[in-house]
């Protein structure tokens, strides 16, 4: 594998948030992508650097990594990220690999500064969304297999967004997927769309993809109405993040391995990534206030099994 250079995790500036400590459990968030340029001769990767990657990036946390917030310390780690103008047709085997790249370096850096200058014992989930997803994946498979001193304190695992999929479970037996609402040491995923995209491509979309309904935490296709769902966090018709009454409802496609929702239909664009009914950006907002709640609820569930953090 060839060697990056990672960045600077000592420094302050390559964080986006390194919070005051109040809680008893952590969460390490990545992004989704946040940087797209079409032109030509633009860059594959995007440098951390850059304000416009920073910009959004800070946006996805508000609409994402906030739910973390009642019940964990959140540290957010800017890093290097694939243009998504460049990856977005890419068959997840090699889009995998070329996540292999300053992306990998930055991320494992940054883990490595936090467990070693920050973490300070504590139990913490890891959370990522699309291509921060793709990035926890890796994280799963390889970090943390490396890592078990480490692996042992993860309440779980919020891969939302990208897929995990049996063959990637079968390639790495340390990893397990929820089984349910309290489960610990495990990775949770879904993927989110309407179901006018069954038969269409979507770059979040692989086979043998496992799921996880956010409203009543089973695996089987049984439907969560809309009753079930505690609220969403989602932009309003200015921009402007509001909770609203549950918008969605949810029941898993077991043919096709991910969400479906019938009752919003306010799509993801970039039909050519996602397909034409796609939520992907509805994923963590859709579910937001059932998110919130089973956060807590692994949290205790981790907790009375007896640890103490250091």
């Amino acid at each position: 594998m060839i060697s990056y250079t990672a960045s600077d995790y000592s420094d302050v500036n390559n964080w986006m948030i390194i919070p005051e400590i109040t809680k008893d459990a952590d969460a390490f968030y990545l992004y989704p992508t946040s940087f797209i340029d079409a032109s030509d001769g633009a860059s594959d990767i995007c440098e951390i650097g850059c304000e416009s990657m920073r910009a959004l990036a800070r946006q996805r946390y508000d609409a994402q990594a906030s739910v973390f917030e009642e019940s964990c310390n959140v540290f957010a780690p800017y890093y290097q990220q694939s243009n998504i103008a460049h990856v977005g047709g890419m068959p997840e085997d090699e889009l995998l690999a070329f996540q292999h790249g300053p992306q990998r370096s930055d991320v494992f850096a940054a883990l490595d500064y936090y467990f070693e200058n920050l973490n300070r014992g504590r139990p913490y989930f890891l959370a990522g969304h699309s291509q921060g997803s793709i990035m926890i994946r890796i994280v799963l498979e390889e970090y943390m297999r490396d890592h078990p001193e480490y692996y042992s304190r993860m309440i779980a695992a919020y891969a939302i967004g990208f897929p995990i999929t049996r063959n990637s479970l079968m390639d790495n037996p340390h990893i397990r997927f929820a089984q349910r609402e309290e489960d610990t040491g495990v990775v949770v995923s879904w993927n989110t769309e309407g179901p006018a995209n069954r038969g269409h491509r979507s770059v979040v979309v692989s086979n043998g993809m496992l799921c996880i309904n956010p409203l009543n935490w089973r695996i089987d296709d049984v439907l969560a109405p809309i009753n079930e769902n505690l609220g969403s966090w989602m932009p309003d018709s200015e921009g402007m993040l509001r909770s609203t009454p549950g918008l969605a409802d949810a029941r898993i496609d077991p043919d096709r391995g991910v969400l479906i929702c019938t009752t919003y239909e306010n799509y993801t664009p970039m039909a050519e990534y996602f397909g034409p009914a796609s939520l992907h950006n509805g994923d963590y907002g859709l579910y937001f206030e059932n998110l919130r709640r089973n956060i807590a609820v692994r949290k205790r569930s981790f907790l009375a099994k007896g640890f103490l953090s250091t």
